[in-house]
């Protein structure tokens, strides 16, 4: 089995970007029992250009042969260890609203190796309560359970006057990244990826393109 590709050079945002969309097309074939797919192929799926997916493979050392196209299991398997879906993270939830206990319930996480461990929150009302069997825990439990537990990611659905104290503290215990909903952009330790999800931003990008399409 070929072992998973060392990336020699930078690779820009833009790319990265798009992986979990390849990754996502893949699986829909390989579902369906497609064995094997062309560039052009995949483009008129994606309406992404042969010539984009072509560079953006060629990132990673291209995965496709000349006049056979892309093996599609194979090319599932390489882009899901190039995410780092062939290993399994350990979550914790910082807000048991309603958000937060979407992002729990949703199973499609745990499929892709995304395992919530640990739920916290401030409200007491909320202690002891289960979300898919996970008790919500006071946030004076939360530094000791990541670095007991082995926790790699934070999810932070709380708001944004929490959100940065929440983050000084996960930066202190061994969180390597924050997916952050939270209103705010956090300055942790460069050590510490973070994702930012603003969702009132989408929604006002989505106003800007209809408004722009009212106009045209």
């Amino acid at each position: 089995m070929e072992e998973t590709r060392e990336l020699s050079k930078e690779i820009s945002q833009a790319v990265i970007s798009r992986l979990p969309r390849y990754f996502r097309y893949l699986g829909e074939l390989k579902d369906e029992g497609v064995t094997r797919i062309s560039s052009k192929e995949l483009s008129d799926l994606m309406h992404v250009t042969a010539s984009q997916i072509r560079q953006d493979f060629n990132q990673f050392g291209g995965f496709g042969q000349q006049g056979y196209g892309y093996n599609v299991e194979f090319l599932y398997d390489e882009i899901g260890n190039i995410l780092g879906l062939n290993k399994t993270h350990h979550l914790i939830l910082v807000g048991a609203g309603n958000l937060g206990q979407a992002l729990v319930n949703y199973m499609n996480f745990k499929r892709r190796g995304f395992l919530f461990r640990g739920i916290f929150d401030k409200n007491p009302a909320l202690y002891g309560k289960k979300i898919r069997d996970i008790e919500v825990q006071p946030m004076e439990n939360m530094e000791q359970f990541v670095k007991e537990n082995n926790i790699d990611i934070a999810v932070l659905t709380i708001p944004k006057t929490s959100a940065v104290e929440v983050a000084g503290i996960l930066s202190n215990c061994g969180i390597r990244g924050i997916w952050n909903f939270a209103h705010c952009d956090l300055n942790v330790p460069p050590h510490i990826q973070v994702e930012n999800v603003h969702l009132s931003e989408s929604l006002m990008k989505l106003s800007f393109l209809l408004k722009n399409e009212e106009l045209e």
